[in-house]
């Protein structure tokens, strides 16, 4: 998951550094949601960073580069944020799969207590380096924030900062005030604490993000989807697809309960509804409009990621949150953006 080793940029950048503290954000974005596993906690975290960061930048000495000084200010606001505060969960991590009827549904849990999706855009430039961006996009999977999540604060970051960022273990050890030894010891109980939980260092079975092939069946599954044509979506989901909806607690595995969830259960309620793409969590998804205001305005209802291999739909993260569709730069009413929305080829 680490970036390839490149030559390092000698460039001297002569702007005061209260000047290039805003070229760090997007970065630190990225690192911060690693860390909390929530798209709004990590923005509130990177402000409180830079926060932090304009009232201290006086007395900078320049003893440690201004990005390493950052990142020591954004670790210690991210695990001030974690201690005491119970991880946040996927629906998988509460009970096993659930029937798709309407007696399966309970109560919505907070939404503190799930893990919340990240639009690509917000830790990923189109003009970065496509090394840099390949990881950025590889490490918001959502399978491996959601491995993070078991992780202590502390080893949390030095997996971060190590495997992700490719610090080395010393400059790790002098942002956490700790020693080499101490910094490798806890990179091994990371690594080891991911290995149970299906994550490796090897890269991942799915396509890059956004790939052609990917689009294509993105495209494939928003057009049956729209029509809400039950044989089409059959044939673009594979037999154990899981389908989780935060905040409910209730997940599907089975390609027979998604499809039953949507023809007689309730999610028959999203028929006709209308989709747009996204990028989010380094994978393809769409936004949802329901056609339920009034004269059947088409409203937000949430935002979809697809975990796609080998050519088909093995994992839907239902997120049913409209506050996202802001962070996502989308309307809560379609019609304020109708060019959003445009019928989908078969």
């Amino acid at each position: 998951m680490s970036a390839p080793a490149r030559a390092a940029d000698t460039t001297v950048d002569e702007r005061p550094p209260e000047e290039r503290l805003e070229d760090h954000r997007r970065e630190l974005t990225g690192y911060c949601y690693r860390m909390l596993g929530s798209a709004f906690e990590a923005e509130d975290a990177v402000q409180d960073t830079m926060v932090r960061a304009w009232k201290g930048v006086a007395k900078f000495d320049g003893r440690s580069s201004l990005r390493s000084w950052l990142y020591r200010i954004a670790t210690n606001v991210c695990i001030d944020a974690l201690n005491g505060r119970k991880r946040r969960a996927v629906p998988m991590d509460i009970g096993g799969p659930g029937a798709p009827v309407a007696e399966s549904l309970r109560e919505p849990l907070p939404d503190a207590e799930w893990l919340e999706p990240m639009p690509d855009a917000r830790v990923s430039t189109p003009a970065g380096d496509p090394a840099d961006k390949a990881v950025a996009k590889e490490t918001i999977r959502l399978a491996f924030i959601a491995a993070l999540q078991h992780l202590p604060a502390r080893q949390r970051a030095v997996l971060i900062l190590r495997e992700v960022l490719c610090w080395k273990a010393a400059e790790v050890a002098e942002l956490l005030d700790s020693s080499v030894a101490s910094v490798n010891s806890a990179l091994q109980r990371a690594r080891a604490t991911l290995g149970e939980q299906g994550i490796s260092e090897a890269a991942p079975k799915t396509s890059p993000a956004m790939d052609p092939a990917q689009t294509a069946l993105l495209m494939r599954y928003m057009a049956a989807f729209e029509a809400f044509d039950m044989e089409a979506l059959t044939a673009l989901l594979h037999e154990d697809v899981e389908q989780n909806m935060p905040p409910l607690e209730l997940w599907f595995r089975g390609r027979d309960d998604v499809i039953a969830w949507m023809a007689t259960g309730p999610g028959q309620g999203c028929r006709g509804s209308r989709v747009a793409p996204v990028e989010i969590n380094g994978t393809v998804g769409f936004a949802q409009w329901k056609p339920s205001g009034p004269n059947g305005e088409f409203e937000a209802w949430g935002i979809t990621a697809l975990r796609i291999e080998d050519g088909t739909v093995t994992g839907l993260s239902v997120f049913l949150d409209t506050e996202l569709f802001g962070y996502f730069g989308l309307p809560l009413k379609l019609a304020d953006r109708p060019e959003l929305w445009e019928p989908k080829a078969g």
